[in-house]
């Protein structure tokens, strides 16, 4: 039997991520995975991982305060200095420079196995942490005060509180009957890795297309992009199915070309891009986090910076709720429903944020057009506005 006071079910990025910070707080955690171990990256290796993450500001403040920010930078994580965003059918562009906004950088982009590398290191090191893979669980039961959990092979977990990160299909989020709200982009994702004839310049580019955006994000070696290309699912499928020097084309000609010549390097993987968000994060003593809540549209590239967030909170409000009183009960209801409410509310802001831009940016339709132009120049030459927009880039 292994007992601890919270029970995180999903080794990702955020799963990972709140583990770190409990034990960080004293409070034990196990946390289980039905996959295997995930292997160390290779820094020096020429191929980089297809999912990577733009992390903002804020993001960084978490690892560093988690003390893992280094071992991120010390495997491989690429500043971006400037964000050029514009839209390709018409005269609109806006432009934010870490240096207008008195910053060194505006983000770093991440692959997500890096990120979870540096987080399993340290929960290694710390002796309130279990990390069990090719675990995956049986049977979840709860009572009033605790959660139990029978594994596959039969051991049987006892916590206080059982966190779901267990991905945008949350098993959990459906045994426990909470209700969703979730439509179709009708866009599926491209990615892959590009080297370009012109360095990136620690620019990150997307070019909003009229079937969905196209991102070209820098990666640490001075031509090398990873693309996330949303598109139609028709599209989609062309694009798969063309070689790579059909591909490259398409894809230079897309971009107008603003990097010169693209060649793809690695494999192209294509997923499908839904809405979904959770009607009820909460059931007693088990809670949504991440994906199992939320998914939206990567045009922003805040989906994780969104899950990062939702750690960041939960563990705000257990600190607060420890330093307030000596005694009581772990993670009393109400403040998990505290946790509920905040973050239910943030994450509604983004997907109708995300909704709002993915239909303004979408179609050939004159006026949309001339929308769109007037729009991004009016926001890039008001500085109020235009520091709303990067406030909200930065993860505040």
């Amino acid at each position: 039997m292994k007992q601890s006071q919270v029970c995180i079910v999903g080794a990702g990025c955020i799963g990972l991520t709140l583990a770190l910070g409990l034990v960080k707080q004293g409070i034990s955690v196990v946390v289980i995975d039905g996959a295997p171990r995930l292997s160390a990256p290779n820094s020096k290796a020429a191929e980089f991982s297809l999912r990577v993450s733009a992390l903002s500001l804020a993001s960084q403040a978490l690892f560093m305060q988690l003390g893992v920010w280094q071992a991120m930078v010390d495997l491989r994580a690429q500043p971006y200095t400037t964000m050029d965003v514009r839209d390709k059918d018409s005269f609109g562009k806006i432009e934010f420079v870490a240096q207008e906004q008195d910053l060194t950088h505006l983000g770093h982009i991440v692959e997500n196995d890096v990120i979870r590398h540096a987080l399993l290191a340290a929960l290694d090191e710390q002796p309130l942490a279990t990390v069990l893979f090719d675990s995956p669980y049986q049977q979840i039961h709860q009572s009033d005060s605790d959660v139990f959990l029978t594994l596959k092979d039969g051991t049987p977990i006892i916590a206080k509180l059982l966190v779901a990160c267990d991905g945008a299909n949350s098993a959990i989020r459906q045994q426990y009957k909470m209700p969703i709200t979730f439509w179709d982009y009708d866009h599926h994702a491209i990615v892959a890795t590009i080297k370009t004839q012109l360095p990136h310049h620690n620019v990150a580019r997307q070019v909003f297309l009229p079937d969905g955006p196209l991102a070209f994000l820098p990666l640490p070696e001075a031509n090398t992009h990873s693309i996330v290309w949303s598109t139609s699912p028709m599209r989609a499928q062309a694009l798969l199915a063309m070689d790579d020097s059909e591909f490259n084309k398409a894809l230079m000609a897309e971009f107008d070309g603003q990097c010169g010549l693209c060649e793809v390097v690695s494999a192209r993987q294509s997923f499908p891009l839904k809405m979904r968000y959770a009607r009820k994060w909460l059931d007693n003593r088990v809670i949504l986090m991440g994906d199992a809540a939320h998914t939206i549209h990567p045009l922003a590239g805040l989906g994780m910076n969104l899950g990062l967030k939702d750690a960041a909170y939960l563990l705000e409000l257990l600190a607060s709720a420890s330093t307030s009183s000596a005694q009581g009960e772990f993670a009393p209801h109400k403040l998990l429903r505290q946790y509920e409410r905040g973050r239910k509310a943030d994450a509604q802001t983004h997907i109708a944020m995300m909704q709002g831009l993915k239909e303004l940016f979408e179609g050939q339709h004159p006026l949309k057009k001339l929308i769109r132009g007037i729009g991004l120049n009016l926001v890039d030459n008001l500085s109020p506005l235009k520091q709303l927009f990067a406030d909200k880039a930065l993860g505040q």
